[in-house]
């Protein structure tokens, strides 16, 4: 019966069916959504541990791995990142309580200057998709901003997205404010025009080319 409910939820995700309503897409119209299985599931004995380890972040790590390789576009990531936030809903007591943990907190914002966004917001809601507690400053986040943060959360991953040539150089002095009050925070950048090796040569712990490749670099730091 647990894994019923945990293959319908997964498929939800994967396949950007947020709920009841949506009717999108086309082959679930009318079938219920993340936001109705998730009640469903709970209400029938099924952990919420299980719904986030066995439906969520599997959904999540296929959605993912189908957007790198150009199987999907940021559209219908976004949908699969919708139903998996309706899912995160239910499950978000739990994590209050502690009855889930959470692999790690993760601070996210675009640098300042910057005021994109939707390569952050992938990325945030792929990593809360992964388990961990994200913390979304926003766009054009200032030094100060981060480094409060940091200060609040001292555990935390620090990620930096920047989307433009000219705001791109404005991540460098983030990371150095960063790391003369927390030198052991682990900072990822990303954005268009960054890359591996600018990322080392700013003093940055890795660069994600894009959401998937920041979740594994996470998963590899947690584990």
């Amino acid at each position: 019966m647990n894994q019923n409910f945990l293959e319908r939820l997964s498929e939800c995700v994967e396949f950007g069916k947020i709920n009841l309503a949506s009717p999108y897409p086309p082959q679930m119209k009318g079938l219920p959504g993340a936001d109705e299985v998730t009640k469903e599931a709970l209400e029938a004995g099924v952990t919420p541990t299980e719904i986030l380890n066995d439906a969520l972040i599997n959904a999540m790590n296929k959605v993912g791995q189908k957007f790198s390789e150009n199987k999907i576009f940021v559209p219908q990531m976004l949908l699969s990142a919708k139903a998996m936030s309706a899912s995160m809903i239910h499950l978000k007591p739990f994590f209050a309580n502690g009855t889930v943990k959470r692999r790690g907190i993760f601070i996210l914002g675009t640098v300042f200057g910057d005021l994109h966004d939707i390569g952050k917001n992938l990325l945030g809601m792929m990593v809360e998709g992964a388990g961990w507690e994200v913390i979304d400053l926003g766009i054009d986040v200032k030094i100060e901003k981060f480094v409060e943060k940091v200060k609040e959360y001292p555990d935390a991953v620090v990620g930096i997205s920047a989307l433009l040539t000219t705001t791109m150089v404005n991540i460098q002095p983030v990371i150095e404010a960063i790391r003369k009050v927390a030198p052991q925070t682990k900072i990822i950048i990303g954005g268009a025009p960054l890359s591996a090796e600018y990322a080392a040569s700013i003093g940055a712990d890795a660069y994600g080319k894009n959401p998937q490749e920041g979740v594994s670099w996470l998963d590899s730091i947690a584990s």
